[in-house]
């Protein structure tokens, strides 16, 4: 391994100096090169740098000093990460680094994964951090960053901290080491959204896509994960998209947890890609445990999918609201698209054996989608991971693509009930 793949070790040098040149003498070691970058504000670098605080705040179109006459953190915080950000990516860009670590606190975690986010998939991306056992969905987004959980604070080298740096950047090296990931044929892209209750369908249409010869990215629709497939959509990387789990919009309308924001699902419909869109998954919401559950949905049907996540049944308004959503998804598009509802069922938790079945909620969602859409949706005699209705969406996609002349033979795809 060259020194030409070098790191860029991001740390507060004031108040992390001794532990990033551990972790720097680490990845040497390993014969990586480094960068060492200082975003800190307040005191000094115990060595020199290759990236100054002054050049961090220079980048950020300020200087040190007004960022140290700020007066409070979180802006001073907000200055050098804009800074960071533009130096990173210009010395990714540039072929100079080759991924980013970093190290710290929840304020070194802030400003390590944020300069990490604005590198692509797939560049090497470690956090050592104190957070890395609680909710990190505000670190990591929709990046793939490695978050190394600290276990105590980082604070010296000690017998603890020795063997969690060292194996932060020993993980760093190893992805470095690998280098490149080969790639195979190019094939047309398809982005397919899920969850595990409707993970029978997406792997039929998976399965039945990859053998009509197109590649298939399926994203879990956990509210990240919808974003993050818009933004894999909006890199223009995507051919075409099946939509087949909507329920993010549903957690963002009445309080859910899997919310992705107001504009899920948009990207593909405005830039004109054939798509499918399919309501699966409307019909419950997502919260926390179920104590939570009964406080924020009181008098819901409940169901504890595990200690962690308690699911709610939709109520008749919400669906009729969630019609009219589909509505305008439908009239925001600019190119080929078709709206598909399976009429028996819209996830495994209304299935008939399900603890959400309710064929009256059916009815009368499947009669708002009428109203809104008349004929510009489709209605299906089967629940949406019956084989017939996955079968139907494969041949949908492929004809709006001009590929309905492929030769799918039938078969059965079992999927997992997850969440």
């Amino acid at each position: 391994m060259g020194s030409d793949l070098r790191v860029l070790l991001v740390a507060t040098m004031d108040t992390k100096g001794n532990e990033a040149l551990f972790v720097r003498d680490c990845l040497c070691r390993a014969g990586a090169g480094v960068w060492v970058m200082d975003a800190g504000i307040r005191g000094q670098s115990p060595v020199p740098v290759d990236i100054s605080r002054e050049q961090v705040a220079s980048a950020a179109g300020t200087t040190l000093e007004h960022v140290q006459k700020v007066g409070h953190e979180g802006k001073a915080l907000d200055f050098m990460i804009a800074g960071a950000t533009v130096l990173a990516k210009q010395a990714y860009e540039n072929g100079e680094i080759a991924g980013v670590l970093g190290l710290g606190g929840s304020m070194g975690t802030t400003l390590g994964t944020a300069v990490m986010r604005a590198l692509p998939l797939g560049a090497p991306k470690v956090m050592i951090s104190t957070m890395a056992s609680r909710d990190t969905r505000a670190f990591v987004g929709t990046k793939d960053i490695m978050m190394h959980h600290a276990v105590c604070d980082l604070a010296g080298v000690n017998r603890i901290t020795r063997m969690v740096l060292r194996n932060g950047a020993l993980a760093m090296a190893g992805m470095l080491r690998a280098g490149p990931q080969e790639t195979g044929p190019i094939r047309p892209l398809v982005a397919l959204s899920t969850l595990g209750t409707t993970e029978a369908c997406a792997q039929l249409v998976r399965a039945r896509l990859e053998q009509a010869g197109f590649e298939v990215v399926i994203f879990h629709t956990v509210g990240s994960g919808g974003q993050a497939m818009d933004e894999f959509i909006a890199g223009g990387q995507v051919d075409a998209v099946v939509d087949l789990s909507l329920h993010e919009l549903a957690d963002h309308a009445f309080g859910g947890d899997y919310d992705a924001g107001p504009e899920r699902a948009k990207v593909g419909l405005s830039r004109g890609l054939p798509t499918i869109l399919i309501p699966g998954n409307i019909d419950f919401l997502v919260t926390g445990p179920m104590h939570h559950a009964e406080r924020r949905f009181p008098g819901r049907q409940y169901h504890a999918h595990n200690a962690a996540i308690t699911v709610v049944n939709s109520q008749t308004e919400e669906l009729v609201k969630m019609a009219a959503v589909l509505g305008d998804l439908r009239a925001g598009a600019s190119g080929p698209v078709e709206v598909m509802i399976p009429s028996k069922g819209l996830s495994a938790f209304g299935a008939e054996e399900g603890p959400f079945h309710d064929p009256g909620n059916m009815t009368t969602f499947i009669r708002a989608v009428q109203s809104y859409l008349g004929k510009r949706a489709t209605i299906l005699p089967w629940h949406v991971n019956d084989q017939e209705f996955g079968l139907a969406v494969t041949e949908a996609l492929l004809r709006l693509m001009g590929h309905e002349n492929n030769n799918l033979t039938s078969g059965s795809i079992v999927g997992q009930n997850i969440i």
